[in-house]
């Protein structure tokens, strides 16, 4: 598993499945020929995003940014429609820490998408499902909350019901932003859903940001190259150069959930020049 010490904070990201999709809805009106310069694509067009959940060790509290595909609730036409290479092994990566699930203090849920959101629930061998965090709180933008219980003719290829039935009693909402610990912030974007929300950290007057799915990998950087799969592009757009901006003025470094490359990225305050990074340690299956 790969690590990076963040000065109080220390971040695990844990084996949380693989998808492989559609590489123009991923690229979205981006010509194929340009976006392969920079992200590589298998006969099917499919290109490779790990969905690997984020630990952060911080305060005697286990964090966890979003959940990965879970393990057991795909038919296997789902897995032939979302190219899941394999499914979570949660249980598996927080025992080599000597943790459990339900040593997990907090998920802070991005947004709902199926390839966030189905590692929050397992079933049972009564047909039910439970919750695989049973002792945290979950915190769900208000907006993405409502939307992934009453989902519309879009959405509903998305949000499923198993994922948030069983968590009722463990969400917490918020609207703009909410400060879970000290330094560790969610924010409002909206865009990819109407409810999507970035993470920020902040330590020692450092920062280190988590752009979610408005800049799902490090070849999504240009915020004009926006996913298909996007509902508001236009403000997808609007908060990615904007956070972009800030990012590069202060020296931000940026985390990612799908990179099949990076876990960590740091550029130069124009954007042009990675200066620091950690490589994703596990072998791509798309080159």
């Amino acid at each position: 598993m790969d690590t990076l010490t963040f000065h109080d904070m220390t971040l695990t990201w844990l084996e949380g499945g693989m998808t492989c999709l559609d590489g123009g809805a991923m690229f979205g009106v981006v010509p194929k020929p340009v976006w392969t310069r920079k992200y590589p694509v298998n006969e099917k067009n499919q290109i490779e995003l790990p969905t690997d959940p984020i630990l952060i060790q911080y305060q005697g509290k286990n964090y966890l940014i979003d959940t990965g595909v879970g393990n057991g609730k795909f038919t296997e036409k789902q897995k032939k429609i979302f190219g899941v290479a394999w499914e979570s092994e949660i249980d598996a990566s927080l025992n080599k820490l000597g943790l459990t699930t339900e040593d997990i203090d907090v998920v802070l849920m991005t947004h709902m998408h199926f390839d966030h959101a189905t590692g929050l629930t397992k079933p049972t061998h009564d047909g039910r499902y439970v919750s695989v965090f049973p002792n945290a709180k979950i915190y769900v933008q208000a907006i993405e909350w409502d939307e992934m219980q009453h989902p519309n003719i879009r959405s509903k290829s998305t949000y499923w019901a198993y994922n948030w039935e069983p968590i009722v009693d463990q969400v917490v909402t918020y609207d703009k932003s909410v400060e879970v610990a000290e330094g560790l912030t969610m924010i409002h974007t909206g865009g990819h859903s109407n409810g999507h929300a970035v993470i920020k950290f902040e330590q020692k007057g450092e920062t280190m940001i988590h752009m979610a799915d408005i800049m799902p990998t490090h070849a999504h950087q240009n915020p004009l190259w926006v996913l298909a799969y996007d509902d508001y592009p236009m403000t997808s757009i609007a908060n990615k150069e904007r956070l972009l901006k800030e990012a590069y003025e202060n020296n931000y470094k940026f985390i990612f959930y799908h990179d099949a490359f990076y876990r960590m990225i740091q550029w130069d305050n124009e954007g042009k020049e990675m200066i620091d990074t950690l490589e994703r340690s596990r072998e791509r299956i798309i080159r």
